[in-house]
C-alpha cells in the first residue's frame, strides 16, 4: 500500500492497514499489482481536528493516482467536474 508525504500516525497505522488489505481482497480477490482492477484510498482524521488538522490516507494506488483520484472528487464534490457532455455530476 501507498503512503504519501509523512508516515501514517503511530495509533492508526494498524488499524488503517487491516481495512487497506480488506478492502484489496474484495475490490481485487487475490490479483496483485498491475493485476488488479479497482483503486481504492481510504482517508482518516480525528473528529474535532479535520479542517486544521492530520489527515491519514493508505491507498492500493500509485502515489500520482491516488492524488488524481482525490482531485476529481474534490471537483465532483464542489460542482466543478465536467464529464464532457456538459452536464455536472
Amino acid at each position: 500500500m501507498a503512503e504519501g508525504a509523512g508516515p501514517i500516525e503511530e495509533d492508526q497505522r494498524q488499524n488503517m492497514a487491516i481495512v487497506a488489505d480488506a478492502l484489496d481482497t474484495v475490490f481485487n480477490g487475490t490479483a496483485r499489482g498491475k493485476d488488479r482492477k479497482i483503486a481504492f484510498v481510504v482517508l482518516s482524521a480525528r473528529f474535532g481536528d479535520i479542517e486544521g488538522g492530520r489527515v491519514n490516507y493508505i491507498s492500493n494506488a500509485e502515489r500520482a493516482d491516488t492524488i488524481s483520484m482525490m482531485k476529481e472528487l474534490v471537483a465532483r464534490m464542489e460542482g466543478r467536474y465536467s464529464d464532457g457532455t456538459g452536464s455536472q455530476q
